[in-house]
């Protein structure tokens, strides 16, 4: 064997096992009769804690909070007027600070807000997706502490990504 067989055997092997090492997500759809949407949940940590509005927590509820809400507004009225409207309601948590807003698109388009707080001396941020379906905006509300939420970025995200009103 030479030597650039021995590379790329080392290569496979190491992808091989980097891979095994890597834990397997279990996604499952989340679907209650009681809804008209569903979305996919990345991981089994999380857990339907609330069905009324819709509440998931990632371990517990200061490592990830997840609250969907259903809320109307025209359609020739922009996402930005109810973002503006949480914000007003936001900004009495102590230590607000506003984030950036960002659009967003998956199986639905829409807008995400940013902001942090502070809650029991430690750092907290929320990222609300504002999902749109005409006359109807949902609402994915994401809190945790500030760190722990940059952590499941990915995971949140793609929540949003897969969320979609049900045919």
């Amino acid at each position: 064997m030479n030597c650039q067989h021995k590379k790329l055997l080392f290569i496979a092997l190491a992808v091989f096992t980097f891979a095994a090492a890597v834990p397997a997500q279990n996604r499952t759809t989340f679907s209650d009769q009681a809804v008209d949407f569903t979305f996919e949940i990345p991981d089994d940590k999380w857990k339907v804690v609330g069905k009324a509005p819709v509440s998931l927590v990632y371990t517990t509820a200061n490592d990830g909070d997840l609250e969907i809400r259903k809320l109307s507004l025209a359609a020739n009225r922009p996402l930005g007027e109810l973002m503006k409207v949480e914000e007003e309601r936001l900004q009495f948590l102590r230590g607000f600070v506003a984030g950036k807003d960002e659009n967003f698109s998956g199986a639905m388009r829409g807008s995400v807000y940013n902001y942090e707080f502070v809650s029991s001396g430690r750092g907290k941020a929320g990222r609300f997706y504002y999902l749109r379906d005409g006359d109807t905006v949902y609402v994915l509300r994401f809190t945790a502490y500030a760190d722990k939420l940059r952590a499941l970025r990915t995971q949140t995200d793609m929540m949003a990504r897969t969320f979609q009103i049900k045919k």
